[in-house]
This record gives C-alpha cells, sequence and structure tokens, in this order.
C-alpha cells in the first residue's frame, strides 16, 4: 500500500506555521526570562533584604506601647513583604506563559491560514501549468501556457516548457505530413503492382507455371499493402485524434464478425452495450486486429469469444481464443511492432502489428490494452475504453 505523501501546498502550509511557532516561542522564553531578571533586580533590592532594614521605632516614641516588641514586627513585617514579593514575581512570569501562550497559539493559527492562502497563491502557475500539460497530453499540442508576471523561477519554467510545447507541436506536424505523403506515394505504386498482376492472371493462354509465379506475387504484394495499411494506421493513432464520435462497441463487434471468415470455428458472442467516445475507424480497427488475430491464431476445430461490457467508468471488450500455449513472460513482447507469435510458435500469419496497433489506438482514446495467456492454450485480450456521456458527435480540426 503506498502511503500518501502531503501536497506542496500543505507542506509548506506547515512550514510556515512551525516557522511562526518557533519565532514565537524563542520571543516569549526571551521575555520571560528578561521579565524574571527585572523583578529579581528591583523586587529583590526592596523586599529580599538586600535594601535598607525596615524602619522601626523605640517603645513608648510615636504611640508604639512602652512594652511593644518592635523587633518582633519588624521581622514579621518583612516575611510579609518577602512573601508578596515572590508572590507577585510568580504570579508575573505565569502571567506571561499563560497569556502568552494564547497569543502565541492564536498567531501561529493566523500563521498557518495566511501560510496556506499564500502558499496557493505562489503555487497557482504551478497548477496552471499542471492543467495545460494534461489537456496537452490528452487532446492536443496547439496550447500554450503563456504565463504573465514577473521573470522569476516559475516564469522560467513555464517558457521553457512552452518551448518544448512549440517544438513537439512542430514535430507532429512533420510527422503528419510524412504519414499523409506516404499513404499517397507508397500506396498507389502497390495498387498498379496488384492490378497489373491481376490482369495478367486473367488470360487464358497463361502458362501454369508464370500462374504459380503470379499468384506468389499478387500474396507478396497484398502482404506488402496489409504491412503499409498497418504502419499509416499505427503512425495515425499515435497522433492528435481528430474525430470525436459516440461509437457503440457492441455494435462495432458484430459488424466485424459478420465480415470476418472464422475458418470452422465456433464463435461465442456476448455484446452488452459499450458506448465509448473516439475515431470509429480506429475504433473499428481495435475490434477488426482482434477478432483477425483470434481466428488466424488458432487451433483446428477451436473457438473465439467476444464479449463486450458496460461498467460506471468505463466500457470493455474482450477477445478470448484457443490456439497456441503463449509463456507469460512472452506476452509483453506481443504488443511490440514486428512481434509476431512465429517467433514461438511456428505461424508465419501476420504483419506483426495488430496488437502494436490496439494498443496505440487504445492509447490515444485515453484506455489501455492488455493480455493474458489462457490456460491450455490461446489469449485473453482486454481493451478498456472510457466511457461515452450523453453528448452529441463532434469533429474537432486542428
Amino acid at each position: 500500500m503506498t502511503r500518501r505523501r502531503l501536497t506542496i501546498r500543505a507542506r509548506l502550509t506547515l512550514l510556515w506555521g512551525g516557522l511562526f511557532l518557533a519565532a514565537g516561542t524563542i520571543l516569549l522564553a526571551l521575555t520571560w526570562f528578561l521579565v524574571r531578571e527585572s523583578l529579581k533586580d528591583r523586587v529583590g533590592v526592596q523586599f529580599k533584604g538586600e535594601a535598607k532594614e525596615v524602619p522601626t521605632l523605640a517603645p513608648g516614641v510615636g504611640g508604639v506601647p512602652p512594652d511593644a516588641d518592635t523587633a518582633g514586627v519588624a521581622d514579621e513585617a518583612r516575611k510579609y513583604f518577602l512573601a508578596e514579593a515572590n508572590k507577585f514575581e510568580s504570579d508575573t512570569l505565569n502571567s506571561i506563559l499563560i497569556y502568552g501562550g494564547v497569543a502565541l497559539a492564536i498567531v501561529a493559527l493566523v500563521g498557518m491560514v495566511f501560510g496556506w492562502l499564500m502558499a496557493e497563491r505562489a503555487l497557482r502557475p504551478l497548477a496552471r501549468i499542471t492543467e495545460t500539460a494534461r489537456r496537452v497530453a490528452g487532446r492536443s499540442l496547439h496550447e500554450r501556457i503563456a504565463l504573465d508576471g514577473p521573470s522569476d523561477e516559475i516564469k522560467e519554467l513555464a517558457d521553457t516548457f512552452d518551448s518544448m510545447l512549440e517544438r513537439l507541436d512542430r514535430a507532429f506536424d512533420s510527422q503528419r505530413m510524412f504519414v499523409g505523403n506516404a499513404s499517397h506515394e507508397l500506396r498507389t505504386p502497390l495498387a498498379i503492382n496488384r492490378t497489373l498482376i491481376e490482369v495478367a492472371l486473367g488470360r487464358p493462354d497463361m502458362p501454369a507455371e508464370v500462374r504459380v509465379l503470379g499468384d506468389a506475387l499478387l500474396a507478396v504484394n497484398g502482404r506488402q499493402e496489409r504491412l503499409l495499411d498497418g504502419l499509416l494506421t499505427l503512425a495515425q493513432s499515435e497522433q492528435e485524434l481528430t474525430v470525436w464520435e459516440r461509437v457503440d462497441l457492441s455494435e462495432v463487434a458484430d459488424h466485424v464478425l459478420d465480415q470476418t471468415p472464422l475458418n470452422n470455428l465456433t464463435l461465442h458472442r456476448s455484446l452488452a452495450p459499450a458506448p465509448a467516445m473516439g475515431d470509429p475507424v480506429l475504433l473499428e480497427r481495435i475490434v477488426q486486429n482482434l477478432v483477425q488475430n483470434a481466428v488466424a491464431y488458432n487451433v483446428e476445430h477451436g473457438w473465439v469469444e467476444v464479449r463486450t461490457e458496460h461498467r460506471p467508468n468505463a466500457v470493455d471488450i474482450t477477445v478470448s481464443n484457443t490456439g497456441p500455449v503463449v509463456p507469460p513472460y512472452d506476452v509483453p513482447a506481443l504488443f511490440e511492432p514486428f512481434r509476431r507469435l512465429r517467433d514461438r510458435v511456428g505461424s508465419a500469419k501476420g504483419t506483426g502489428l495488430g496488437l502494436s496497433i490496439v494498443r496505440s489506438v487504445a492509447h490515444a482514446h485515453g484506455g489501455s490494452a492488455t493480455a493474458a495467456p489462457r490456460e491450455g492454450g490461446g489469449l485473453v485480450v482486454h481493451v478498456t475504453l472510457p466511457v461515452a456521456m450523453a453528448v452529441a458527435s463532434v469533429t474537432v480540426k486542428s
């Protein structure tokens, strides 16, 4: 269990209040010591025997009875004055401690209140930086902090962060342009090659050897098209999403399952409504990749199960299948680009981008993707996405 640490604001408040308390304690102790010494110097000289004797009158003089014990009276008077002096000194020092302690507590409390307010004011720019960083991480690189105020350390931090965002924004714009250009420049020749091969294979006088070669070239060309399509999808999913629409994953899964050949596999569906927000094309690609992987990496007479669920704050899609045994320590590597099950179970199917695209698209939508091996073989892949609220579809233009 992780211990919850105090916030910087709380620590600054405690530090501020502690400084007030320490300074007030030192001041109170110094005041108490000085007053005590002052009382010793004044009251002690007058009443503790360090001054002149208490004046006495002789018997029979000034109305004093002839048989009066004037020495005893003087001694009693001296004891009385000494007791009063001690009481006065003790009461004075105790009053200083009591009232000074109460005042110190009040000052410390007021100091902590002011410390809390001052800490909030001092940390307000940091809160603004954090809020901007969260928005940037979740949606767009076009925002800037643009912090106003004196040229202090916090403004320097904000300016440095803005400079970093500017460089990242330019880098992602360049990547976006490259993806767009690559989509056109690389798809076109592959499409031309496929068309030429198909036209050549359509000739009735095609020799058998050439037809076999043409089929092999067509298969290679198709694999290159799928690889290019996967790379472009992976690059697109790692950029800023420009379309946010309400998409029900159960409907997407139902459509994908209807369009996917199952190759004699048994299909189990459990599709509860699961509304998510995001790019419909990319979300469909998640389901498509999961289902295609589950079908491709399976065993004869196996099964595929697709389940969607709706939880209070998230929606889930889980795809399970029978298949070759995958060691648990190999599962994390399956989400890396170009890491295929062929490296472990001898399958040459796929391009090695399926689960990489799944995780990348899930992260782009604020979700996650995990996998775990099934007992007896196969995988259980689980994708979680934020649940869609009751909002209209929106297109975000960068």
